[in-house]
């Protein structure tokens, strides 16, 4: 693939994901069904597939039923079975377990397992049906002709920071393409352009998201069996103006998955998800099952919360979004990964009609849409599509709300309004609550065992950047950010960064900047979702940059 300029293919599949797996094994069983013969190409940035994906995770398995053979899916590496599930209110050191589940938050009978993992079987099981897979590509720009998307191109690479290029310079493939499916997770970054290029969100609410920090521990034995699975509210953080919970995963030979969950529309532009995952993990309930284990990674990820008022069109032209790049996240059970499935499914199936049909125009491809309507996806949005705007409410009025919705499949009145999250955050003047550092003081010495800072996170995802590349965190207007991010929001960025990416200086004479460490990137996104005044654009850095999971 470095040897040429231009290389051509019949689909092109952007990201190594659940989503972007399905959609290319779908494709090559519905094409094989037809008797057509047609080149699949998928195109994932990570060093290999797995590693720049995270996730819980629990997941609902029919879809993988449906997507492989028996013999595939009996080997697929499920870690465990949920055999026990609670949901736990948490006060600062107590706790409740409830004695019911929350509507959709049943997770027995569900499998617990790293993604990761997930990803790298599918990822064989594509190969095997002659799928082409390129890992350690950034695909950074959309090909266009006529208006209309025709591909994708990978990033130049062996560029300085001033964007000259240098003696290894190496410039991007043109993929050219009949059909280019953009798979590539939450806020991806060619899904944005092509979002915005053709307002495909124009009758869409806006997308709202939540950031996850997740660890992965061993821990002594006995601390909690297999299978087991705790959901957390409460504290540490305060209901109507955080929302969000926590997550125990119990699993084989004592491992843990952990993490804290919390909505990107709160309003302190001093809180810290990270920070507050580590104040989580001392309350007793957390420490008892860590106390003197180690972790093993750590990391953080965003999710798409809008559900399904907040889809935006998912085709146009030669092209289709699938998973979280498209919103396909069930609120509350807060899971994706089967909608991911199902939505490359849903897309495979119309590029298999549109490739046999010689017709890839969006009058075509609005199958995919049908297909969409038709499948679990809607099936499971559209009732709960409400569930994130009323829970702005909090847990007592919000959840009277839900209940409202769940008799009358989703209508309620008096729904509020969503907004994008970067609007939700107040000016440092303007907040009245308790700014974080207040309200946790005490808690937020990290002693690097059970807690920690989050320059160790940086090393615990193994997260390597090239350091001489241009810079692929863009500060969109430098003058603006310096004089209202930094002066009248405190650069609000250190704070909601879950892996020190923002660093507020202070010289002699009070005089505030910006350091920035792009090395440090989680690839998580927030700062291009949630800083002030759209400050922050997030691109894709060179292909095999970023961090390097291996069980999250």
């Amino acid at each position: 693939m470095e040897s040429v300029d231009t290389v051509s293919t019949d689909v092109l599949i952007i990201g190594g994901g659940p989503s972007g797996l399905s959609a290319a094994i779908r494709l090559a069983d519905k094409l094989k069904e037809k008797g057509v013969s047609k080149n699949i190409m998928l195109i994932e940035k990570g060093e290999e597939i797995g590693s720049h994906i995270l996730s819980g995770a629990v997941i609902k398995t029919d879809v993988f039923k449906e997507l492989l053979t028996s013999d595939e899916f009996n080997e697929m590496p499920f870690d465990c079975e949920v055999k026990v599930d609670k949901t736990v209110k948490l006060s600062e050191n107590g706790e409740t377990t409830l004695p019911f589940h929350p509507p959709y938050m049943n997770n027995i009978g569900n499998q617990i397992a790293s993604l990761g993992k997930i990803c790298k079987f599918l990822a064989t099981c594509a190969v095997s049906r002659g799928v082409e897979i390129y890992s350690g590509f950034a695909v950074d720009e959309l090909l266009y002709e006529n208006g209309k998307v025709v591909g994708a191109k990978t990033k130049d690479t062996g560029v300085d920071h001033e964007g000259k290029p240098q003696k290894n310079f190496q410039k991007g493939t043109s993929v050219k393409a009949g059909i280019t499916i953009l798979a590539e997770g939450t806020r991806g970054s060619l899904a944005k352009q092509l979002i915005s290029k053709f307002d495909l969100d124009a009758t869409s609410n806006p997308q709202v998201y939540s950031l996850g920090v997740k660890e992965s521990w061993n821990v002594p034995e006995g601390r909690i069996e297999a299978g087991t699975v705790y959901h957390t509210m409460g504290y540490p953080l305060i209901d109507g103006q955080e929302f969000g919970g926590g997550f125990i995963y119990g699993m084989k030979n004592n491992k843990v998955g952990l993490g804290l969950v919390v909505g990107l529309d709160y309003e302190d532009p001093s809180f810290n998800i990270h920070a507050a995952m580590q104040v989580w993990k001392q309350h007793p309930k957390i420490k008892a099952i860590l106390e003197g284990g180690s972790v093993s990674e750590a990391g953080a990820k965003t999710l798409p919360e809008g559900g399904w008022n907040s889809i935006p069109k998912l085709y146009d032209d030669n092209v289709m979004i699938v998973g979280d790049s498209a919103g396909f996240v069930a609120m509350p059970a807060l899971k994706g990964i089967h909608l991911a499935a199902t939505s490359g499914m849903c897309a495979a199936d119309t590029a298999a009609l549109a490739l046999v049909k010689g017709d890839t125009s969006a009058s075509t491809l609005t199958r995919y849409k049908e297909l969409v309507d038709a499948s679990r996806i809607k099936k499971e949005l559209y009732p709960v599509r409400n569930f994130r705007a009323v829970m702005q409410d909090g847990m007592i009025l919000g959840g009277l709300k839900f209940g409202v919705q769940l008799l009358t499949r989703g209508f309620c009145l008096l729904t509020p309004d969503t907004h994008s999250d970067a609007s939700e955050t107040k000016k440092v003047k303007e907040f009245t609550g308790r700014p974080f550092k207040e309200r946790f003081a005490g808690k937020l010495d990290f002693d690097k065992k059970l807690t920690f800072d989050k320059v160790t996170t940086v090393f615990q995802s193994r997260a390597m950047h090239d350091e001489h590349q241009p810079v692929h965190i863009i500060i969109n207007n430098p003058e603006q950010f310096r004089s209202s991010n930094i002066e009248v929001y405190g650069l609000s960025e250190e704070a909601m960064c879950p892996a020190e990416v923002y660093e507020l200086h202070i010289d002699k004479q009070g005089n505030k900047s910006l350091r920035l460490h792009a090395e440090n990137c989680l690839h998580c996104k927030t700062c291009d979702i949630k800083s002030p005044n759209g400050g922050i654009t997030w691109t894709t850095p060179y292909g095999e940059d970023g961090p390097e999971y291996r069980e999250m």
